[in-house]
């Protein structure tokens, strides 16, 4: 047991190394909603790397990175900031969009509606796999 908790936080203490970097490529907003003023953290785009990947990082709030990592998304109308962030040329940035949409688009026409207006690089489409 002691064994993974240490890989765990070496992984952990790899991702925070991250940080300057993610601080300066998000202003130091939400990569998703551009919130400011709040806690942000590292979120590695699943599924992740045996070593951490910059490319794969995004850098969220606590409900952005709640909810593209899969729990209830509670407040469907806080999505509409993907109409920014969907267009972003990060494709990590541009995959955890469309992820929500894709979630999205099924009870709610406006993401639907976005999410046939994007136009997906192969870096981004990698990053998704199969819809």
């Amino acid at each position: 047991m002691t064994k993974g908790y240490d890989r765990n936080q070496q992984r952990h203490r790899a991702l925070n190394l991250f940080g300057k970097d993610l601080t300066r490529r998000s202003h130091s907003k939400c990569e998703l909603c551009g919130t400011a003023g709040e806690p942000l953290a590292v979120f590695e785009y699943p599924p992740a790397p045996a070593e951490p990947d910059f490319g794969r990082c995004l850098f969220l709030c606590r409900r952005c990175s709640d909810e593209l990592g899969g729990a209830a998304i509670e407040q469907p109308e806080h999505w509409r900031c993907l109409n920014n962030s969907v267009w972003s040329d990060v494709p990590v940035v541009q995959a955890g969009a469309v992820t929500i949409l894709r979630r999205l688009s099924a009870e709610h026409p406006w993401a639907k509606e976005l999410l046939n207006q994007v136009f997906l690089e192969a870096e981004t489409e990698s990053l998704l796999g199969d819809p």
